[in-house]
């Protein structure tokens, strides 16, 4: 039955936001049908510090160096993520050897301990409001809004958050609006009021749309 009022869900919400804004009406129109559930499944998921530990690994780093460190990382444990107290277990020059850095093992050791010490309640997430998870995660040294707004996103499958921080929804909204700048945190936020409560579908379609848009441009071609 769930199941079954999950596209009703989902088409109330287009129809919610086609009807906000005229623009993102006709972005949702140019674009395929988003189906939010298989989307999600293509990203990395799994038990909520195994998603953290392999976000603060692919700070900076492509998702082929990521997955490759993450890897090696679950080698010392016999092919899966440590547990915060194992992570702990870990030295610094047996971190290093998995390729990370000093900084990320910085990070990596103050998300297990802030987990270990009840700061970050990584069992209760899915108990808390956005804002809640939000200041828990962003606690812990290294994570940002970012991660915690595609946590909320992905793993928790809330349905009004707007990643404001993410490059490819700034860019989708710099189109959008046709903007001379890429418009700040802060400006995509402003933009995206009108699409409460369904901005979560909202970052899917711009996410579709921002990709779609950058296949077709012609090889060279700048914004």
């Amino acid at each position: 039955m769930a199941s079954a009022r999950a596209p009703s869900r989902r088409k109330q919400a287009l129809a919610a936001l086609k009807a906000s804004d005229r623009k993102l009406a006709r972005l949702i129109d140019a674009t395929e049908p988003i189906d939010p559930g298989a989307w999600r499944s293509s990203r990395p998921v799994g038990d909520a510090f195994s998603v953290l530990v392999f976000s603060i690994i692919g700070q900076q780093i492509s998702g082929f160096a990521a997955r490759a460190i993450a890897g090696r990382l679950q080698e010392h444990f016999g092919g899966r993520m440590p547990t915060p107290a194992e992570l702990l277990t870990l030295d610094t020059d047996a971190m290093k050897t998995v390729g990370l850095s000093r900084m990320k093992i910085e990070y990596l050791r103050s998300l297990a301990e802030h987990i270990i010490s009840g700061e970050l309640d990584i069992e209760h997430l899915h108990e808390l409001s956005d804002d809640q998870v939000r200041e828990q995660i962003t606690a812990s040294k290294g994570l940002g809004r970012w991660t915690a707004d595609m946590f909320l996103l992905i793993n928790l499958e809330r349905p009004d958050i707007l990643p404001i921080g993410d490059l490819g929804i700034r860019s989708a909204v710099q189109r959008l609006h046709r903007l001379d700048h890429l418009p700040s945190p802060s400006e995509v936020e402003a933009i995206g009021e009108k699409w409460r409560p369904n901005r979560s579908l909202a970052s899917f379609y711009l996410w579709a749309w921002n990709r779609q848009m950058t296949a077709v441009r012609p090889k060279g071609a700048r914004d």
